[in-house]
């Protein structure tokens, strides 16, 4: 009797003991799931951990690479690559001159690119005329919107109105050579220039004498 007894009571104090250690676990499981729903970025800790330095290094890597793009593209554009371009000067170029029919009293100079690389024709060219005191102006309204660029082989022209069409010129003569000067990037001109032939008989220049900026359409240069 005495041992059925001690056997129930040490069955029931089991039975206590693991009914008082489930509590306590849900109640563990109750008070986590509480706290996750009160914080959900801590619940997603562990996905997050694995997934971010994946992404974070994959974008880390493309900023990377576009900053660098960004930067050898700007350096290019500057012209700080050689194969960019560079100035045409007259060691890369040859510029010649003749008279057109119309409009009266014209010039049309062209020049050529003869170097392997492109060239930037900057400004306009400055004209050192057989006894000319002083260098003629430019039009104005003549310069490109952008700076006039050679490939290899192309060329570029600039207009140059000689004389009055209507007599209203002063100080006329006749000038029978003639010195182009080109500029550089500053629009500085460079050097006393590149002797360019003109027609035997020389041009008449006076008062009147203009020059166009450099242009890359024959037809517009000598329409000013």
């Amino acid at each position: 009797m005495s041992t059925t007894i001690f056997r129930r009571r040490t069955a029931l104090l089991a039975a206590g003991l693991a009914a008082t250690a489930s509590l306590a676990l849900t109640a563990c499981g109750t008070e986590q799931a509480a706290k996750d729903r009160s914080n959900p970025a801590a619940a997603d800790s562990g996905a997050s951990a694995t997934a971010t330095p994946g992404t974070s290094g994959t974008d880390t890597g493309a900023a990377a690479t576009g900053t660098d793009t960004a930067v050898t593209v700007a350096t290019s554009g500057r012209g700080g690559n050689s194969s960019a371009g560079v100035t045409c000067t007259g060691t890369n170029t040859k510029t010649t001159a003749q008279t057109v029919t119309r409009p009266v009293n014209h010039l049309l100079l062209t020049i050529t690119n003869t170097g392997s690389t492109s060239c930037y024709l900057y400004g306009y060219p400055a004209l050192r005329f057989q006894d000319a005191q002083v260098l003629p102006p430019v039009v104005d309204d003549s310069k490109p919107q952008a700076v006039t660029t050679l490939r290899p082989g192309q060329s570029g022209y600039a207009g140059v109105n000689l004389s009055g069409a209507d007599g209203s010129g002063s100080g006329g003569y006749t000038a029978k050579t003639l010195a182009v000067i080109l500029q550089n990037r500053a629009l500085d001109f460079v050097g006393s220039g590149v002797d360019v032939p003109l027609p035997r008989k020389g041009v008449h220049i006076d008062s009147s004498l203009r020059t166009t900026y450099w242009l890359d359409d024959p037809q517009d240069a000598i329409n000013w």
